[in-house]
């Protein structure tokens, strides 16, 4: 049976460290920096209040000079999940909020859209985590690991069921390649217990996060999107970013 969801508390978890794109959050995006751009389309999609889960006060600052709400997190965290619980228990230490919605900091091109329908499959009460998938076309990132691929069967209410993640080319034969996008609703008490457990064999060796949860137990379900939100990894895609937002 379905239930009704009405609202979420959207964390956006941002560090300002990055190898390949230095100070990465505070990039310039036709004069705000991409972690605002990352809020103002979070904000747009009108799900609950939104906080940026950040580790250095120079995050902080340029979040809240444009109205934004920023929460100062420990800087040792060893993952975005582990950020995310810190900030979800100092912005509503009440627990008024079930549902919370992780949106990386590094996609200003997110739609809203795209925000809301991974919210969507929380509306089965026995979905632990909701996320969102798109149908992968381009046949030269059919073979390529950096486009995780989900491995998903119809639940038959609108959402596809996650039996697995691989950065494989699966499932084999004929049909569709679904590529995951890395954007989670929990259920706090999902999020919760997710953030207790180790590292699992099949996420240490793929190198995903989420096969924590699935060898948990925890079921997963996916919407479909029409296509994926280009993240923001190196100098190229901050460029394709900046174009983008003139041209629209």
């Amino acid at each position: 049976m379905e239930t009704l969801l009405t609202a979420a508390l959207v964390i956006i978890p941002a560090r300002l460290a990055a190898t390949r794109l230095p100070r990465k959050p505070l990039a310039d995006i036709c004069g705000k920096p991409m972690i605002v751009r990352v809020l103002e389309q979070a904000q747009n999609a009108d799900i609950g209040p939104v906080a940026v889960a950040c580790d250095d006060k120079d995050i902080a600052d340029a979040v809240q000079d444009h109205g934004g709400r920023a929460i100062m997190t420990r800087p040792d965290h060893p993952s975005g999940s582990d950020r995310i619980q810190e900030a979800v228990n100092l912005v509503d230490p009440d627990g008024r909020y079930d549902v919370v919605l992780n949106v990386q900091g590094d996609v200003p091109l997110i739609a809203p859209e795209a925000i809301r329908a991974a919210f969507a499959p929380l509306t089965l009460p026995e979905v632990a985590i909701g996320t969102i998938m798109t149908e992968l076309t381009d046949p030269q990132f059919r073979d390529n690991p950096n486009f995780v691929k989900a491995v998903t069967t119809p639940n038959g209410l609108g959402h596809h069921r996650a039996l697995y993640f691989t950065r494989a080319t699966a499932p084999s034969g004929d049909g569709p390649l679904y590529q995951h996008i890395g954007i989670y609703a929990y259920r706090r008490a999902a999020l919760a217990d997710f953030v207790r457990l180790p590292p699992s064999p099949l996420e240490m060796r793929e190198k995903l996060e989420q096969l924590r949860a699935l060898e948990a137990g925890m079921r997963i379900d996916a919407s479909i999107i029409d296509s994926a939100p280009m993240d923001v990894n190196t100098p190229e895609d901050l460029e394709r970013a900046r174009e983008a937002y003139q041209a629209a």
